[in-house]
């Protein structure tokens, strides 16, 4: 079982990293008690492999001592449960930054005493826990995606490695375009299988649809500049830090053609070594 604790400044970016983690299908768990720690994990190692991914955020607002932090995980390697400190840090102007625009106080911060006096004294108090640190993330000056990255560098490795699940989704203009569309294609510029009698009751996935939609020489084009599209941006994605992206394909009911052609688009992207898996959200409708 890979188990990381992330410890490190209040507002250096802890949460965030949590969400990322989730996403790499850590369990993550956010300001548990440090003395449930070793039960914790003597609970996840008797899931027999439910849990193998486990990330614990423990940070200045844990009222123990950092020696009781220590000793908790020292029970760890008493359980023969291996683990990895992350410690996250940013610049104090950068902290006091954060602190104002989001309006909260720092858990430090009491009457008489500044956000910068209370990081300060917070630095202090966690150089023990630096120290012993497997890895440490500066997040001064980090976008999101550039803590993505970072994030991905230390448990993924290469961008290369990384998965972009995509998800080709085809609709109807007339039942409205999908919420959860990161791009939308128009393909009602090609002709419509739908004014053609022996193709009206049949669908996209037909192959006699399918040879009406490409046999057009429009579509062809469209289809050579999409792939060219697509695959230029799928890099894009995957190392802005993207875990998934949703193309939708339109044309009038999402049925015929745009169901064509996100079948097509979709084996593309599979043979070109992403994952992808085709969505006829309104095949069904009438």
């Amino acid at each position: 079982m890979e188990f990381l604790i992330i410890s490190g400044l209040s507002g250096a970016g802890k949460s965030r990293t949590a969400d990322s983690l989730e996403d790499l299908d850590f369990y993550c768990v956010d300001n548990m008690p440090v003395a449930l720690i070793p039960k914790f994990a003597e609970l996840c190692l008797a899931t027999r492999g439910r849990y193998e991914r486990v990330a614990l955020v423990t940070d200045i607002r844990e009222r123990e001592s950092f020696e009781e932090l220590f000793r908790a995980l020292d029970g760890l390697w008493e359980l023969d449960c291996e683990y990895k400190i992350l410690y996250m840090e940013a610049d104090i102007p950068t902290i006091v930054y954060r602190y104002k625009e989001t309006r909260r106080r720092h858990p430090l911060a009491t009457d008489g005493i500044s956000v910068e006096e209370a990081i300060k004294r917070e630095v202090a108090l966690l150089e023990p826990v630096r120290e012993r640190a497997d890895y440490v993330i500066t997040t001064t000056g980090m976008t999101l995606g550039m803590l993505q990255k970072e994030i991905y560098g230390i448990f993924v490795g290469d961008s290369l490695d990384r998965v972009l699940s995509v998800n080709v989704l085809s609709f109807g203009f007339k039942y409205g375009i999908p919420i959860e569309s990161d791009l939308v294609f128009d393909v009602r510029f090609i002709p419509n299988p739908f004014y053609v009698a022996e193709l009206r009751n049949l669908n996209g996935l037909d192959e006699a649809v399918k040879k009406f939609v490409f046999k057009h020489r429009d579509t062809t084009e469209f289809m050579n500049r999409l792939q060219d599209f697509v695959m230029f941006l799928l890099p894009q994605y995957v190392e802005e830090g993207k875990h998934t992206l949703t193309i939708s394909v339109g044309c009038t009911g999402g049925k015929h053609r745009s169901v064509a052609i996100g079948e097509a688009l979709t084996c593309f992207i599979r043979d070109n070594g992403h994952s992808a898996q085709l969505i006829n959200r309104d095949l069904e409708k009438s």
